[in-house]
């Protein structure tokens, strides 16, 4: 009993030194808490910065990754954008240090893409969206879900993919920015 008791302790603390927290109910590990960028890795020269318990970035092009890789995993956030942005969430990425569409999956964030075809919701050179949802100017939810080789993307409660793809089993999750203000909040993640 006081292994364990010693075992969950020394868990809560390293998830704590890394800035994620665990929630007892549902298994889910909150990555941002909404008070520093503590537990995530920079990569680029994005502005990442905390505005009213929201990363957000406007200039610049980069990303937030994980420490951690997940392979079966459920994700979720809150984000907002202005009409011109560009961004998304990528998982499974190959390579935490160059992240891009061909060595991850892209879940993107971009209303005004050039090309529509994998606009918002879609999952780049994956899937289209099955609608299309504009998300600028307001909050937004999102739920990512990836089981072996089947990707679920649930946006403002709607189904946006539902795919099979087996290119990319792990890596950790990256937050992006591109252009125009991003903003996510309310970032969390459960392993299944």
């Amino acid at each position: 009993m006081k292994r364990t008791a010693l075992c969950l302790a020394l868990c809560a603390l390293s998830l704590s030194i890394s800035g994620s927290t665990v929630n007892a109910q549902g298994g889910w590990t909150t990555l941002f808490d909404g008070s520093s960028l503590k537990g995530w890795n920079v990569v680029g020269d994005a502005n990442w910065e905390i505005v009213d318990k929201a990363v957000q970035a406007n200039k610049g092009t980069g990303f937030l990754v994980t420490p951690v890789a997940y392979g079966d995993f459920q994700f979720t956030a809150d984000f907002w954008v202005t009409d011109d942005a560009n961004s998304g969430v990528f998982i499974r990425c190959d390579d935490p240090k160059t992240i891009n569409a061909m060595n991850s999956y892209e879940v993107n964030i971009y209303d005004k893409r050039p090309d529509q075809t994998y606009r918002t919701g879609g999952i780049v050179d994956v899937a289209k969206p099955a609608s299309v949802i504009m998300t600028g100017g307001k909050w937004n939810t999102i739920d990512i879900t990836a089981r072996g080789t089947k990707l679920t993307v649930i946006m403002n409660g709607m189904k946006m993919v539902d795919v099979d793809d087996a290119k990319h089993p792990k890596g950790p999750i990256a937050l992006q920015y591109g252009a125009g203000t991003v903003k996510f909040r309310n970032v969390r993640v459960r392993t299944l």
